[in-house]
């Protein structure tokens, strides 16, 4: 079947966000009689069923895993809670993994696990799959009745534009956004009777272009520590903080150098903190990011279950 274009993805030069206006599922527009029953719940249309299979270019033989796929719990409101995507995601995600592990192991025979996993991760991690689903407009079919979902979607849409690739755990995106393409992706390996090349077919058109170890960025906390071992600085993220002023500091060498402030997750604060911090000693020291060494692709360290700081000293 001819698979819909996608919209245009955004670069770094971008303005403006791409364009994507939003789609209102039929079940949305249409007037249903007042004679329906309480709790009635509209089945998707044909023709958005039609067009999300023209977007993943792929055609269901049950065509009701498409609305399953696709129908969030809040859908449901102020009624009893029917069907979600839940239980598809659960099954999308560990194909998903699976799928991926195989595609880097194949593809970088010589690279140890470590490396591995990060890139593996970087290809279905909440961004990456949120992005895909920006991108290939997967989120306009979404159904739902969550009042603050719209407006948390379009802020990711434009915040993205920032960064061509990926944002290394500067974003925050909506998780609906990952759970709808893991969703998708599990109904396929459903409905093609657990053909993991089909899903594999999907994904990779899908998700094109992916990550690889030339375009894999760098966690800002592990860059930000690395960028002081070897310039013999100590680090200390101030984390203590937050659940008080939402704020996140770090300091060099027990001077105030970054701080980032964000209600929503302590571990972005703290990653935007990191980020402001990286920059300024570069500015400080004259360097560009691209006179420093290329990235590698060690492990972010995993600072959340350190309570309270990060710490560490140059010898």
């Amino acid at each position: 079947m001819a698979t819909a274009p996608p919209p245009a993805p955004c670069t770094a030069e971008d303005e403006e966000p791409p364009s994507m206006a939003p789609h209102v599922p039929r079940e949305h527009r249409e007037q249903h009689g007042k004679d329906a029953p309480p709790g009635f719940i509209p089945p998707m249309a044909a023709e958005d069923v039609a067009a999300v299979e023209a977007v993943l270019g792929y055609d269901f033989a049950d065509k009701s895993l498409v609305e399953l796929a696709l129908t969030h719990g809040s859908f449901y409101y102020p009624y009893r809670p029917g069907d979600t995507y839940e239980r598809l995601e659960y099954l999308g995600d560990g194909v998903l993994t699976c799928l991926m592990s195989r595609e880097v192991f194949r593809t970088y025979r010589t690279l140890p696990p470590g490396p591995l996993t990060r890139l593996r991760a970087a290809n279905v991690d909440t961004e990456k799959l949120a992005r895909v689903a920006v991108l290939r407009g997967l989120h306009r079919f979404l159904r739902h009745k969550a009042p603050q979902l719209e407006g948390q979607i379009q802020v990711f849409i434009e915040e993205m534009c920032k960064y061509p690739v990926h944002s290394n755990g500067l974003l925050d995106p909506p998780k609906v956004l990952s759970d709808i393409v893991e969703s998708l992706i599990g109904a396929i390996y459903f409905d093609s009777n657990f053909d993991q090349e089909e899903v594999w077919r999907v994904f990779r058109n899908l998700a094109d272009p992916l990550i690889s170890l030339e375009t894999l960025g760098k966690h800002p906390v592990s860059e930000l520590f690395e960028f002081c071992q070897k310039t013999r600085r100590g680090v200390k993220i101030m984390k203590d903080e937050w659940d008080k002023n939402l704020k996140v500091e770090v300091l060099i060498d027990g001077e105030l150098v970054g701080s980032a402030t964000y209600a929503q997750k302590k571990e972005i604060a703290q990653n935007r903190a990191a980020k402001a911090a990286l920059d300024k000693l570069k500015e400080t020291l004259g360097q560009t990011e691209s006179e420093l060494a290329p990235a590698d692709v060690s492990e972010p360290f995993d600072e959340l279950d350190i309570p309270g700081t990060l710490n560490t000293n140059a010898s």
